[in-house]
């Protein structure tokens, strides 16, 4: 598989599976930059997210997982940066086309709506899947707003 420069946030309530995921990903051979929760101490998603996103956005890191109780509010937060393609997944069919048909370059996953397993699996088919590019890229330009 080919190893990639990848952003993590989560809050608290994602806190688990991230550091998880964030110990696969090293033991791949990824290059992982933790924007926090450290700890299950309760806290505010964006805090976390946003800087996770941004940092894509940039192009600092060529993609980024965000994790949450369900998925949705880091979405949320993450698709509020230009540049971010975040699309919340829940099997790994979703991942695929995340990937395949959105070039989606942030992962969400909510901790409270997959078990890890199911985390690990679907972080490691969206990293392999590819865009298929053709007929996806021009709807791909249209997701990002005018300037």
């Amino acid at each position: 598989m080919k190893t990639f420069t990848i952003a993590i946030g989560s809050d608290h309530a994602g806190f688990s599976h991230k550091e998880a995921i964030r110990a696969m990903l090293l033991a791949q051979g990824h290059v992982v930059r933790d924007f926090g929760t450290y700890s299950s101490e309760p806290c505010d998603y964006p805090d976390f997210i946003r800087p996770t996103a941004e940092a894509v956005a940039r192009g600092d890191y060529e993609r980024g997982i965000v994790l949450r109780g369900s998925g949705n509010g880091e979405a949320m937060v993450a698709n509020k940066v230009r540049g971010v393609r975040c699309g919340l997944c829940w099997t790994e069919q979703v991942a695929v086309w995340n990937r395949a048909h959105n070039d989606g370059n942030v992962l969400a996953l909510g901790e409270r709506t997959v078990t890890e397993a199911k985390a690990l699996a679907i972080v490691n088919v969206w990293l392999a899947t590819e865009f298929e590019g053709g007929r996806h890229v021009a709807r791909v330009r249209k997701i990002e707003p005018p300037t």
